[in-house]
């Protein structure tokens, strides 16, 4: 039986509840902005996407959508990631790599959310993916030296 590390798959629980608590979030900005600027969802054409209605609506209210977005593409590295370095017998240097990249992540999203100027947005994101090159090579080693 393979001994699974419960403690690097917390973190990977955490940023998909973070996910969704940045869904809601998207929802609760978007559609009073919708209805502020006049756009009534049932009168828009079918096979229209968010990004349709950008143009016509502030900026500010899709924020957290863009955020909703960035959260379903890199994070998808991480999710298998967490899971093999679970599996594999990773321990407490891991475990640390996976949470310092969930804060990052949500920082990341707290700051695209409420103030979103591109530079700290940026660092957050490079910070981050320097975490998940870590854990890539750690989830290396401890897979092909076994």
């Amino acid at each position: 039986m393979i001994a699974v590390n419960l403690a690097l798959l917390a973190p990977a629980a955490a940023l998909a509840a973070w996910s969704l608590v940045v869904l809601v979030w998207m929802a609760v900005r978007r559609l009073p902005a919708f209805r502020s600027a006049g756009i009534n969802l049932e009168n828009v054409p079918a096979g229209a996407r968010g990004q349709d209605l950008e143009k016509l609506s502030p900026g500010k209210a899709h924020w957290m959508a863009h955020n909703y977005v960035h959260l379903m593409e890199q994070p998808t590295l991480f999710y298998p990631l967490a899971v093999v370095l679970a599996l594999a017998g990773g321990g407490t240097l891991d475990a640390i790599l996976a949470w310092t990249y969930v804060v990052l992540r949500v920082g990341h999203s707290l700051w695209q959310g409420l103030v979103n100027t591109v530079p700290v947005r940026a660092a957050l994101f490079g910070l981050a993916t320097l975490v998940l090159v870590a854990m890539a090579v750690r989830a290396l080693v401890l897979t092909l030296g076994a």
